[in-house]
């Protein structure tokens, strides 16, 4: 799996921890979920989504 978080995440000025707090998830998930090493529960990937403002499946590329 990739994610466009990083990219997307920089495009709204957030920090790891910012998205995170937002989220309500550790940093740890974020810094996971950018490298894509963590799949995320649909609700995580739908807060996500809509924190960044975009679609889930502009957001996480399923390959």
């Amino acid at each position: 799996m990739r994610t466009r978080i990083k990219e997307l995440r920089a495009r709204h000025g957030l920090t790891q921890e910012e998205l995170a707090g937002k989220a309500k998830v550790r940093r740890e998930t974020i810094v996971f979920l950018e490298q894509g090493k963590y799949i995320p529960s649909l609700k995580l990937a739908h807060d996500v989504a809509r924190i960044l403002k975009s679609k889930i499946e502009d957001v996480f590329i399923f390959e």
